[in-house]
């Protein structure tokens, strides 16, 4: 009997690791460093405003976080940001950047599991050296057959990543805590699009989830996507 599902791809960050409360921690040690020139949350919309803006410059990643973060703080204090400051800012980006890795509940028997049934993907968007360094750490690298690390997360991209590592999108199932990046884009492409829901989730990341798409399921975390993954067939 053929299997309907031949390959599984995998989002990374605060799907298979930890993630955004570390840019969390920064954003907050951010206000606390600019709290004499504006209030909190203006700040936070200012910086939301820069990390859109540099997106497609940038990139997604601590790098492009710091960048938008100076170029926030020089704007907010009208250039009279102290240089002290973006030292601290600075500091702050090398601090996540070598952040050990803690993987979230139930991955490494999850991915574990479904490596000996499935060809397995990572597909992930980011800086390269810090996705690879994150991967490394993780213990995680060899059970997967592929890793992908794209600077955007489309329709094009999921087709092409599942026809040159798998058998096509069709016989495909990306799994991933963005509803924006590794639902939606996933379904587009023809593919089954899992949602796990993560307690923190980027502003430029939500969206709204699929109801009623024959090939959307949301689970609790991975530990249900083995039973998902053997009910789908």
């Amino acid at each position: 009997m053929t299997k309907t599902l031949t390959t599984l791809g995998f989002d990374a960050d605060d799907t298979l690791w930890h993630n955004e409360r570390f840019f969390r921690i920064t954003q907050e040690r951010f206000a606390d460093l600019l709290s004499d020139f504006t209030p909190q949350d203006h700040l936070e919309a200012r910086l939301l405003e820069a990390e859109k803006r540099n997106n497609g410059h940038y990139g997604f990643g601590v790098k492009g976080f710091v960048l938008s973060m100076i170029e926030t703080a020089i704007e907010v204090t009208q250039g009279r940001v102290p240089a002290c400051v973006i030292s601290e800012l600075m500091a702050a980006g090398r601090d996540m950047l070598e952040h050990p890795i803690e993987l979230l509940p139930g991955v490494e028997d999850t991915i574990r599991e479904l490596s000996k049934s499935h060809s397995l993907i990572l597909v992930t968007k980011g800086d390269l050296l810090d996705q690879e360094r994150k991967l490394a750490q993780s213990g995680l690298g060899e059970m997967f057959n592929w890793v992908e690390i794209v600077s955007h997360k489309t329709p094009d991209i999921y087709t092409r990543v599942f026809s040159q590592h798998g058998d096509g999108a069709a016989r495909a199932l990306m799994v991933g805590n963005s509803l924006r990046s590794d639902v939606l884009p996933a379904l587009a492409a023809g593919s089954w699009g899992v949602h796990v829901p993560h307690g923190m989730t980027w502003a430029l990341e939500h969206a709204e989830p699929p109801v009623g798409a024959a090939r959307f399921a949301e689970i609790e975390s991975l530990d249900f996507l083995p039973d998902l993954v053997r009910n789908i067939g």
